[in-house]
């Protein structure tokens, strides 16, 4: 059964001056993540379009829970909007299932705006520079090989779990806490390898300090040069993280329609898409009604993934 939601007094009457006041963006993550990254450039262009600031409110915590919580307890009238990735709606629902919220009834979906690859990194002094390398070394190593992840349950677990069981190699699998320590691990040579969102380690693939070998597309992007996909080796592993724009439900309609408008306009600029391509992203957009679809198709797919792991939280 649906819960009820009212709409604040007057905030349906007001679309037409909406914005009149700044804008609270929250994002599920920590400052200086791939997610935070890609939300402040958004945040940034979107408050010029609408002509009153975009504040980001970084709530990371509970694997994006904290964050959605809150957002789907603000006042739905327009001033608190949620930058939410892969891991927000479509992984952390499928292990906090205790959750006080409903991914697909309690919010308002806008649209997507970014699509991210995740990279298959190594340490560069590993004998390793395809993907089929990795699959040859790693089997001739049983038990030797650490794949690094931001944690359990987190993005790079399970695509890193789905690049094993689809490449049917072995690895163990070494949880950090975060991103940034898993990339760190591998750096120091304590874990091989990682699959982990390009914009966290790009810069250190320019730099040399890790070796990218693949990436989660389906298919080569000009955005990572000549690295290929990894399915050109692995058949069907398509597993790359989204962002996109969300408000709580009840939000006004023509509220929600002129921050999209704002939206695609903003993605539509050129130094808006220069931007995103510095951290190897795609910009896509979708209707309200795809991006719930998109939603729900996630939550299936990883759904067979969390099964696989077997991985629960609570």
């Amino acid at each position: 059964m649906l819960a009820v939601y009212a709409t604040p007094l007057g905030a349906a009457d007001n679309a037409p001056n909406f914005p009149t006041r700044p804008i609270r963006l929250i994002v599920t993550n920590a400052p200086g993540s791939s997610v935070d990254i890609l939300g402040r450039i958004v945040a940034l262009r979107l408050g010029i379009v609408l002509g009153q600031q975009v504040v980001v409110d970084n709530r990371p915590g509970a694997g994006s829970a904290l964050g959605m919580e809150i957002g789907k307890n603000a006042a739905p009238d327009g001033y608190t909007l949620v930058s939410a990735p892969t891991a927000a709606l479509a992984i952390a629902p499928l292990i906090h299932q205790k959750r006080p919220y409903d991914i697909v009834n309690d919010y308002a979906f806008i649209s997507l705006f970014a699509v991210t690859p995740n990279v298959l990194a190594v340490n560069p002094g590993l004998p390793v520079k395809t993907v089929p390398d990795l699959i040859t070394y790693a089997k001739a190593r049983q038990g030797q090989i650490n794949m690094a992840s931001a944690g359990p349950g987190s993005q790079s677990h399970l695509t890193g779990v789905l690049l094993t069981t689809l490449g049917k190699f072995p690895s163990l699998h070494v949880p950090y806490k975060g991103g940034g320590a898993s990339v760190g691990a591998v750096i120091a040579g304590e874990s091989q390898w990682t699959m982990t969102p390009a914009p966290a380690v790009w810069s250190l693939v320019k730099a040399g300090r890790l070796r990218a070998i693949g990436h989660s597309l389906p298919k080569r992007t000009p955005l990572l040069g000549d690295l290929s996909a990894v399915a050109e080796s692995i058949a069907g592993y398509d597993y790359s993280g989204w962002n996109g724009l969300i408000a709580p439900r009840g939000t006004p309609k023509p509220i929600l329609d002129k921050v999209r408008a704002a939206l695609l306009k903003v993605m539509g600029q050129t130094d808006v898409r220069e931007a995103m391509s510095e951290q190897a992203t795609e910009i896509t957009t979708n209707t309200p009604e795809e991006f719930r679809r998109l939603v729900q198709n996630e939550l299936d797919k990883y759904g067979e993934v969390v099964k696989a792991v077997g991985l629960k939280v609570d």
